[in-house]
C-alpha cells in the first residue's frame, strides 16, 4: 500500500470506507480493533488458529493465557509487525491493518509498548516526552522546533498522569524500573494514540509498583483503549474489565474475571486449581 493510500484510511475515512466497500470489504463491524479469523503459520506451527476477537472504544481488556497462546503474535499482527496467513483485522470502520506497515499504524493511533523498558537513559524524564511528541520529525522542522506553551503544558500533563512531575529534570537512567515503565507509557501518550498495547507491563515491579501501575491504567481506561498482556492474575483481577484466554492461537473464554476463575476449561490449561 502507498504512503498516500495509507495516509487516506485515516485523514478521509469517508473516502477509505468507499474504496474498502468498493473493493468488496465488509466495513461493518462493531469496536475499535476487530479481528476476524486471524491464521498465522511459522515453519508449520500455526501460532494463531482463526482467531477472532473484538474490543470497543475505550475499555480496558485484559488478555491472559499459557505460554504459546498466541498473545505476541497477535498484538504483532495488530501492529504490523506479523502479517497474518488470512483473516480481517481493522482499525474502527475503515483502516484495514493487514495493509499498513508499522510506521503507519503507530500513526494512525495504535502504541505498543513491549515488556522492556526503551527509554533515553541519558536524556532527562521532560526531554523523552519531548522527543516522542506528535511532530514533523524531519531534520529542517526538528531544528527549527521549539517549545511553545500548548507543548509545555501536554509535557507537564502527561508527567502528572504518569506521576513523574516530580521527577522531571532527572536523568531517565537514574529512574527504578517501574518508573521507566511509566515514563514509556508516558511517550506513548506524547504520540496521541487511541489504542494502548501493553505487553508484560508490570513485569518486575515492586508491590507498590504494581498497585500504582493498577492505578494508572483504570485512570487511563475510557481516554483511552488499552490491551494489556499479562501473566500477573492479580494485577489483572485488579484492573480487568474483560479478560480474554488465548490458549493455542484461539479465544478459549471470554467474560469477567469471576467468570473466568470459575471457567473449567480455563483452569484445566491455564489457572490450575
Amino acid at each position: 500500500m502507498s504512503g498516500t493510500a495509507a495516509r487516506e484510511s485515516w485523514d478521509d475515512p469517508v473516502a477509505s470506507g468507499a474504496r474498502l466497500l468498493a473493493e468488496g470489504v465488509d466495513t461493518t463491524h462493531r469496536g475499535i480493533l476487530y479481528l476476524d479469523g486471524i491464521s498465522v503459520s511459522f515453519d508449520g506451527f500455526r501460532a494463531l488458529n482463526a482467531l477472532s476477537l473484538v474490543v470497543d472504544e475505550g475499555e480496558l481488556r485484559c488478555v491472559i493465557g499459557p505460554n504459546g497462546a498466541g498473545k505476541t503474535t497477535m498484538m504483532d499482527v495488530i501492529t504490523g509487525k506479523t502479517r497474518p496467513d488470512g483473516g480481517s483485522a481493522f482499525f474502527g470502520q475503515t483502516i484495514d491493518l493487514t495493509r499498513l506497515s508499522e510506521p503507519e499504524i503507530a500513526g494512525a493511533g495504535i502504541g505498543r509498548k513491549f515488556q522492556k523498558p526503551t527509554v533515553f537513559e541519558q536524556h532527562t524524564v521532560f526531554e523523552n516526552l519531548e522527543l516522542a511528541m506528535k511532530t514533523d520529525k524531519r531534520v529542517v522542522p526538528t531544528l527549527r522546533a521549539r517549545l511553545g506553551s500548548a507543548e509545555r503544558d501536554r509535557i507537564a500533563h502527561t508527567l502528572e498522569t504518569i506521576k513523574l512531575l516530580p521527577e522531571s529534570g532527572r536523568a531517565a537512567g537514574m529512574l527504578s524500573h517501574g518508573q521507566k515503565q511509566w515514563l514509556e507509557i508516558g511517550m506513548l501518550l506524547m504520540q496521541e494514540p487511541q489504542v494502548l498495547l501493553l505487553d508484560e507491563p508490570v513485569a518486575g515491579m515492586s508491590d507498590d509498583e504494581t498497585l500504582r501501575s493498577a492505578e494508572l491504567f483504570l485512570s487511563l481506561a475510557g481516554k483511552y483503549t488499552l490491551v494489556v498482556v499479562e501473566h500477573d492474575m492479580e494485577f489483572v483481577a485488579r484492573i480487568a474489565q474483560k479478560v480474554t484466554v488465548l490458549h493455542e492461537g484461539a479465544v478459549l473464554a471470554e467474560g469477567t474475571m469471576e467468570s473466568i476463575q470459575q471457567n473449567e476449561e480455563v483452569i484445566e490449561v491455564f489457572l490450575g486449581r
